[in-house]
């Protein structure tokens, strides 16, 4: 089995390495995984394969290892989907074969379910109809197999008062009449005699007033 560390810092965004065996990591050239960075000790970290199974130490970096955004201080056991950290640079740790064995185990699902459905359809097209004898006794049928003698709920009873046979009757809608042109001209016309007549009326009392109090 092999995993992926997949790069999510900034400065190594989108790459990823292989860790298929043990391997070194840190900013010397001997190292198995170089890391270029002024944060990374020359042999940084570690990884131990054993049994399958992936193991991350730390070799007494000055800037750490992380595992989880947590310190490690001895050999620690990943898992898929751990944030592995040497200093201030990220990974994201992956099972190369997680996928293909996820889509394996759900085929098998799919397999598995769609088989007992199979059967299950199979065993009552082979038993078919129940007979006669088989139903409940307590429920008489004709010779085409109906029930017979069942209850039929009654209705609710009809309110006193209430004419269950009457028709009801239309609502009235009013209906608004158009007013014609000509209705609008003549209310037009009184209105301008109106205001004509008050402005008469104004003006004679204002003379008068003059007259009076001069």
């Amino acid at each position: 089995m092999s995993w992926i560390l997949q790069a999510i810092s900034d400065e190594l965004q989108g790459q990823e390495v292989e860790v298929k065996q043990d391997m070194l990591v840190g900013r010397h050239q001997d190292c198995d995984l170089v890391l270029q960075s002024s944060a990374i000790s020359r042999r940084h970290a570690a990884f131990s394969v054993r049994d399958e199974q992936l193991w991350l130490t730390d070799l007494n970096s000055s800037n750490g290892t992380f595992v989880n955004d947590a310190r490690i201080a001895q050999e620690t056991l990943l898992t898929q989907g751990d944030i592995v950290q040497f200093a201030n640079l990220k990974f994201a740790l992956l099972a190369e074969n997680a996928d293909l064995v996820l889509d394996e185990n759900l085929e098998l699902s799919k397999t598995a379910g769609q088989t007992a459905a199979d059967n299950h359809a199979q065993k009552m097209n082979e038993q078919g109809m129940p007979s006669l004898t088989e139903r409940s006794a307590e429920t008489a049928v004709n010779h085409e197999g109906m029930p017979q003698h069942v209850a039929v709920p009654k209705p609710a009873p009809i309110p006193e008062g209430v004419d269950p046979h009457a028709k009801a009757e239309p609502t009235p809608v009013p209906v608004e009449q158009p007013v014609s042109r000509v209705e609008q001209e003549v209310e037009q016309q009184k209105n301008v005699s109106v205001g004509l007549m008050t402005i008469i009326v104004i003006i004679i009392l204002a003379v008068l007033a003059f007259v009076f109090f001069k």
